[in-house]
């Protein structure tokens, strides 16, 4: 089961989604379909059929997102959470090798789209660095073993941001 766990940012763009959906795209495709629908022979009109199609998939996206959004709950982030490792943190970790990775720890309907630097709360490797603190290592299983990570910084704010 997932953890309906989301951070501001997600919340806020997940809610955004779901207001374009019903507000912009979805009128804007339900002229189309009814443009394309006056035409007549809608057995062969690939207007109608295409649209009324992507129509199906905007309502259907709209709905999962109206059930989802309520149950969410939002995570802020807590002045105690400093110096360890908790939801919403952006962590650096390196492994034995010398590989490095950078990402953050967010909710699993956060890591779908744009993000490539999310993780799910429920992925190993965010199970396996919940509450440790810089220069702790963890084991994280994987498919083909069990690796070790140090973990070398841990902020709550975007890496990129400006202070």
């Amino acid at each position: 089961m997932k953890t309906k766990l989301v951070t501001p940012e997600g919340y806020k763009k997940l809610k955004d989604e779901q207001d374009h959906l019903w507000l912009v795209k979805r009128p804007e495709i339900t002229k189309i379909v009814s443009w394309a629908a006056s035409l007549g022979d809608r057995s062969e009109n690939a207007d109608y059929t295409y649209n009324k199609r992507l129509l199906r998939q905007i309502d259907r996206r709209v709905r999962f997102l109206q059930k989802l959004l309520p149950e969410l709950r939002v995570v802020h982030f807590s002045p105690e959470q400093e110096g360890k490792v908790f939801f919403g943190a952006w962590v650096e970790i390196e492994n034995d090798e010398g590989e490095c990775k950078r990402f953050r720890i967010v909710g699993p309907e956060e890591i779908y789209g744009d993000e490539k630097d999310y993780i799910s709360i429920d992925s190993p490797m965010a199970r396996a660095l919940l509450k440790k603190s810089v220069d702790d290592a963890c084991q994280v299983k994987t498919p083909s073993g069990t690796a070790t990570w140090y973990i070398l910084a841990i902020t709550y704010k975007a890496p990129f941001a400006k202070d």
